[in-house]
């Protein structure tokens, strides 16, 4: 047996702070739970390993995050306390449904290694990520806005969200067509990337958007570490390029269940 690694936990912060704030939907709430992540292993310093980093710090989220609803169960309502304004596909899933469906499609995770993370056995987490994964099917078609420069990609992002039953309402390729497309369309959710065409920004312009709408944002970007420092208030939902199209969908119905808090508005990171 041997000790957790304290540089590769920091260097495996961001995958957790993304897989809390996703689960979550929100960055307060997920990254209050990763520091209680960081609690526990501190309070532990010879905790034992018997899996690769990454698993043993998810399993230590998941102690934490056990141990916290057990008491105090998290409900599905959004940040203003309200129900959720999907009322399908993930709004329904309950909780440990989401957590399986998180930790294979977005952390990639085996489902072996998922099944032991929230502790239940492989047949019974097998089951729940085919439920997760059929109640993606179930969610209500909405508008949704692609801001990306990169042609192909916003044409894949286009046949994703269709494939989804949904329908892309615009595409912007720089930030000042993002902000007025926006305005002119009113999507329910928007995919955006960070560096736009003429040196634009994807976060300058979702800052904007958001001034006159709450509308969730999944950032989709080659530059995550850039969104998830923890530092400041920051998107709940950050996909790393490239993509898996599996992740985006689940990443779309776990966005579409909640109202996201509004970004900082402090200088832009370009």
């Amino acid at each position: 047996m041997t000790s957790l690694d304290a540089k590769e936990i920091v260097s495996l912060l961001p995958h957790l702070r993304r897989y809390a704030r996703a689960l979550t939907g929100s960055q307060k709430r997920g990254d209050a739970y990763v520091r209680l992540c960081l609690e526990t292993i501190l309070a532990e310093p010879n905790r034992p390993a018997t899996h690769p980093t990454k698993f043993e710090l998810f399993n230590a989220f998941h102690e934490g995050w056990r141990a916290i609803n057990a008491r105090t169960p998290v409900a599905d309502v959004d940040q203003t306390g309200t129900v959720p304004r999907i009322e399908h596909g993930l709004a329904e899933l309950p909780t440990v449904e989401r957590q399986i469906l998180l930790l294979t499609i977005l952390e990639g995770f085996s489902l072996a290694d998922a099944a032991e993370i929230v502790g239940l056995g492989l047949e019974e987490a097998q089951e729940l990520l085919e439920k997760a994964q059929q109640a993606l099917q179930l969610e209500t078609s909405v508008p949704i806005m692609i801001i990306e420069d990169e042609p192909l990609i916003a044409m894949d992002l286009a046949r994703i969200v269709m494939e989804m039953g949904h329908r892309v309402c615009a595409t912007a390729a720089r930030q000042d067509q993002a902000i007025e497309l926006a305005a002119a369309t009113k999507p329910a959710l928007i995919l955006a990337d960070i560096q736009l065409s003429g040196d634009g920004s994807g976060i300058v312009a979702v800052r904007d958007i958001l001034k006159s709408t709450q509308v969730p944002i999944i950032f989709i970007t080659g530059y995550p570490e850039r969104l998830l420092t923890g530092e400041n208030v920051e998107p709940a939902f950050v996909m790393t390029k490239p993509f898996n199209p599996e992740a985006v969908k689940m990443f779309i119905g776990q966005a579409l269940t909640v109202l996201p808090p509004p970004l900082a508005p402090s200088k832009d990171v370009a």
